[in-house]
């Protein structure tokens, strides 16, 4: 049976002249942020892709199709859609076969990324391991999938708003190299420091990508996590950033907010709390892991 794969022409430009290409997520356009704001971030992050030299690849889901990147009318029809539903590995088919507009997430674009042949995906952060887990069993299929499906990931860590110990516990057991670039810290999302020490650490993107290439030497599955500090400039600290997430965490528990909904709330009230500082700095890191992402895209050619 044909995949249901539709690629922009951009895309398959870039697919028929073996330019590097670089997955994005769309959850950030449906579910990260109003519109235009959405919209305009979107354009942002797929500009910083093709001035490093890649080629970006929204991935999405409409019309029974997997969308391997957007032109410019269809994502603004996503970034103006309602009722998209947030896909991941459990509903992704469900949401092909039935006509739904969704949203890939972490796991989700991992999917279609190695479906579509694209390697390299950059994000905000990965899911994890959430507090409370222990009670809760809520624990990321972002997590799973890294296990399992052979796409470097670009991240800024793991949400602050995780268990950062546990996601790395996790990580470890599935056997996921988790690479953070350029210091010894795992970095916590909005902070460049979350005090636990990185399990490895690559200085280039060409390191990266021969431990990419290593792996499929050696048969070994899934991906890797590369975690990419937030740029100084732009992190919250963590000291301040603390007492915010412990209240946001409170509220949702107050409130019995559970499963999907936990971290778009987490996320909301974050942002409402630090007044609008945390969304500056996602867009910031971002950023960041997007140029990282590209630099590495190239380093797989060679």
């Amino acid at each position: 049976m044909k995949l249901p794969l539709a690629y922009s022409a951009e895309v398959t430009d870039a697919l028929a002249t073996g330019r590097p290409i670089v997955a994005l997520e769309s959850t950030i356009i449906t579910h990260g942020m109003p519109y235009p704001q959405n919209l305009g971030t979107a354009r942002l992050i797929e500009g910083e892709i093709r001035a490093a030299g890649a080629t970006p690849a929204t991935i999405a889901v409409m019309d029974g199709q997997i969308l391997i990147g957007l032109d410019d009318e269809t994502l603004e029809a996503l970034a103006q859609a309602d009722n998209v539903m947030k896909l991941s590995r459990a509903d992704l088919a469900f949401a092909v076969a039935n006509g739904h507009t969704g949203a890939t997430t972490v796991a989700a674009t991992m999917i279609c990324a190695h479906l579509a042949g694209i390697s390299v995906f950059a994000t905000g952060g990965i899911g994890g391991v959430h507090r409370g887990a222990e009670t809760s069993f809520d624990i990321s299929a972002d997590l799973e999938e890294l296990a399992q499906t052979p796409v470097i990931v670009v991240g800024a860590g793991a949400k602050a708003i995780l268990d950062l110990p546990k996601t790395l516990e996790i990580l470890e057991t599935r056997g996921v190299p988790v690479v953070t670039y350029q210091q010894d810290d795992f970095p916590a999302f909005w902070s460049r420091s979350s005090g636990l020490p990185s399990p490895l650490r690559a200085d280039n993107a060409e390191q990266i990508a021969a431990s990419h290439k290593m792996r499929e030497t050696l048969d070994l599955e899934g991906g890797m996590l590369v975690a990419n500090p937030i740029p100084p400039e732009a992190e919250i600290a963590a000291d301040i950033l603390k007492p915010v997430i412990e209240q946001a965490i409170a509220e949702a528990d107050a409130r019995n907010i559970a499963a999907k909904s936990v971290t778009p709330f987490l996320l909301q009230r974050i942002f409402e709390l630090t007044g609008g500082k945390s969304l500056t700095a996602n867009i910031a890191l971002v950023q960041n892991n997007a140029r990282l992402a590209a630099e590495i895209a190239k380093a797989m050619q060679t």
